[in-house]
């Protein structure tokens, strides 16, 4: 076996170490201003809106949206009936996680809201689950209802919405 050399041309500069002249380390041959850089939207910056973080509770997805109407939560019942999940209506005083026995980790008194009457299995009609929830509101004005899809499959819940947040916290 015989051995060769290689031997390839070597383009470009060899590196010499850093340069004290920082003018040349980034060199920029864009002549745009920096205002036609920076990102903008247009006329729609003025329809942006944050969500409000004071005095508000954030609680499922839904919960940034205005309150639902009777049609609107009857369509998200329709999908739940439609996945074959079993609608279920929670309700509780405070609407969040809170800690007030206990401070150890993974611990909290209010992780479960309370639930109204059984799950509704067996419903096939989103007017059944609608003449519960007003039913839960006559009952409990001032509490937080939601409304949650339980896949008795999976063993595990799908979904769930606020429906009623009161209006004196």
């Amino acid at each position: 076996m015989s051995s060769a050399t290689f031997t390839a041309p070597v383009t470009g500069s060899i590196y010499m170490g850093l340069n004290p002249n920082g003018s040349k380390l980034f060199r920029t041959t864009d002549s745009a201003p920096w205002s036609r850089k920076t990102v903008s939207n247009g006329s729609r910056i003025h329809c942006m809106k944050v969500w409000n973080p004071i005095n508000n509770k954030k609680f499922e997805t839904l919960s940034y949206l205005p309150p639902l109407t009777d049609e609107s939560i009857a369509k998200e019942i329709d999908y739940m009936i439609k996945k074959g999940w079993v609608p279920c209506l929670e309700f509780d005083l405070v609407g969040h996680v809170f800690r007030e026995n206990s401070q150890i980790p993974n611990y909290y008194d209010g992780r479960y809201w309370t639930l109204w009457k059984l799950p509704m299995f067996g419903c096939n009609d989103s007017s059944q689950v609608l003449n519960e929830i007003q039913e839960c509101k006559k009952t409990y004005p001032n509490a937080y209802i939601r409304c949650l899809a339980f896949d008795n499959v999976r063993q595990a819940q799908c979904m769930s919405f606020v429906i009623q947040k009161p209006t004196d916290p």
